[in-house]
């Protein structure tokens, strides 16, 4: 089953889905194993691990600051690729790949896709890969059942969303906001004007991310998205009380706190 199909299926059973992010190889890989073990284990229904890079360039400080600190600590693009796969085979749910262009090209495109083709990767997000200069890529990637995501963020008129939904394939990231990741977004009348307008544009489900803190934001989006992105606050959380404070917030995220 490929990446719409799984989530248009486990949105039949909730008002909204969660997809959570990591920066892999931050704080560490063992880290990475128990805060993806405490998010499966709380109902988070996607994961998308990033991997690091040195100027991730839509990313706000926290995110920032701990793919540099992964680099710095000596994570491989092959640890990445190890880890995921190591994922693939421990959980069901669906993981994704979140990294810029230039860490492809250096890996190489070919060898990249059947990397993720042979350790069960469902798809990837290139925030940095213009689709006119990565469409051979793109393709490819859609003809090994592999989704690229592609993003909307309030700037993009209609005709630019039609567009890139072309290219696109699993679901369309909406950003919250104009701007990186990590500044809390206010989801106001303005905002689900947008996501009206990238309802249109498009028959894939939207999920939308930046600045989604809390479970009212994750309230906000029910009936005009399909699935919230949580990361920097994940992060923050983690620095600040560790791990095990990871599976609490997932549960007050999804409304489960019984």
């Amino acid at each position: 089953m490929q990446l719409k199909e799984i989530i248009l299926k486990k949105k039949t059973d909730k008002d909204i889905l969660l997809m959570t992010h990591i920066v892999l190889g931050y704080p560490s890989f063992d880290v990475n194993r128990e805060v993806i073990a405490a998010m499966v284990e709380n109902g988070v229904d996607c994961i998308e691990m990033q991997i690091p890079f040195s100027e991730p360039m839509a990313d706000g400080p926290v995110i920032l600051k701990a793919n540099q600190d992964s680099l710095a600590s000596g994570t491989t693009i092959e640890q990445c690729l190890d880890f995921g796969a190591e994922m693939c085979r421990t959980y069901e749910i669906p993981f994704l790949y979140m990294t810029y262009y230039n860490v492809i090209y250096k890996y190489g495109e070919d060898a990249f896709l059947d990397k993720l083709r042979d350790t069960g990767i469902r798809g990837f997000i290139l925030p940095d890969l213009p689709p006119e200069e990565g469409g051979r890529f793109l393709s490819r990637a859609r003809e090994m059942g592999i989704a690229p995501v592609m993003i909307y963020s309030p700037t993009s008129d209609d005709e630019r969303m039609k567009e890139l939904a072309g290219f696109a394939d699993g679901f369309i990231y909406c950003t919250a906001r104009k701007g990186v990741t990590g500044k809390h977004s206010s989801l106001d009348a303005d905002f689900t004007g947008y996501l009206s307008r990238c309802r249109r544009a498009t028959d894939l489900p939207l999920a939308v991310g930046f600045g989604i803190r809390n479970r009212s934001d994750i309230e906000a989006l029910i009936k005009v998205a399909d699935m919230g992105v949580v990361g920097s606050q994940t992060i923050k959380l983690v620095d600040e009380q560790g791990s095990s404070a990871v599976g609490p917030f997932m549960r007050e995220l999804l409304g489960n706190n019984g």
